[in-house]
């Protein structure tokens, strides 16, 4: 009979350690609550014993919760300066409130690690080579589609050149919005429309409900309420209506 793998939790390392406020916030100083309150909770889940355990920074006492300290307690104020804070491998109790008790870490604040760090920054340098990749091989139609959801109209009076030049500094600056355009066939088709458009190939209505030819205001297909027009007319230029339009629009843009 094969036995269960057992999994050991990871042990608990004694070191320096730094914390850092999360979504980029550096303010000068910013105070974590350090002790439980109406206003600020500070309690842990004891999961093995089911019970709520109350936790606060005590600077004289070696355990971070209320019902392990004894004594007179001196309580100790966590302030961020600058949007970080680094704990001294002295501070056991500080450190494993913030690491492991504290209800907002991972939320307002986390810890900085530096392999999880590279891993992710490896990982962005990836997506950032793919996006750079990709913008550099593209063909000018398919670059211009995807610059018009940045600068819209403005795409028309771009050189070739400069059409490149933008794509990459996007691929450059934003390589998961770049990619995810890039693979988004919508993305081709609502250019297309844009262009049929500003060319006078099809004409919007003014109540922007109807799409029609620009020749004879012949109706091409009515837009459902509330949807963006072009989003509405490329899901429309693939049903089997509306592939023929495509076709016919795409040889009067050529």
């Amino acid at each position: 009979m094969s036995k269960t793998k057992e999994i050991k939790a990871p042990k608990w390392e004694i070191k320096d350690r730094t914390y850092y406020l999360t979504g980029g916030s550096t303010p000068l100083t910013y105070t974590l609550a350090s002790k439980n309150s109406s206003r600020s909770p500070l309690m842990w889940f004891d999961e093995s014993n089911g019970v709520q355990r109350e936790i606060r920074y005590a600077t004289n006492q070696s355990s971070p919760f209320v019902d392990e300290q004894k004594g007179e307690v001196t309580l100790g104020h966590i302030i961020f300066e600058n949007g970080a804070l680094t704990v001294a491998r002295e501070k056991q109790n500080l450190q494993k409130l913030l690491s492991l008790y504290h209800p907002k870490t991972g939320e307002i604040f986390a810890e900085y690690q530096a392999e999880v760090e590279a891993e992710d920054d490896m990982e962005y340098i990836n997506l950032e080579i793919d996006a750079l990749v990709a913008a550099r091989e593209m063909e000018i139609d398919h670059a211009e589609a995807i610059l018009r959801v940045e600068k819209g109209s403005a795409v028309t009076t771009m050189s070739s050149k400069e059409l490149k030049r933008d794509l990459l500094i996007m691929a450059k600056n934003n390589p998961n919005l770049f990619l995810t355009l890039a693979s988004d066939e919508n993305v081709g088709l609502r250019n297309v429309g844009i262009v049929a458009q500003e060319q006078g190939i099809i004409k919007l209505s003014q109540d922007q409900r109807e799409f029609l030819w620009g020749t004879n205001d012949r109706k091409l297909m009515t837009i459902p309420f509330d949807e963006n027009p072009y989003s509405a007319l490329a899901a429309w230029f693939k049903s089997d209506e509306g592939v023929e339009v495509y076709k016919t629009i795409q040889k009067k843009l050529q």
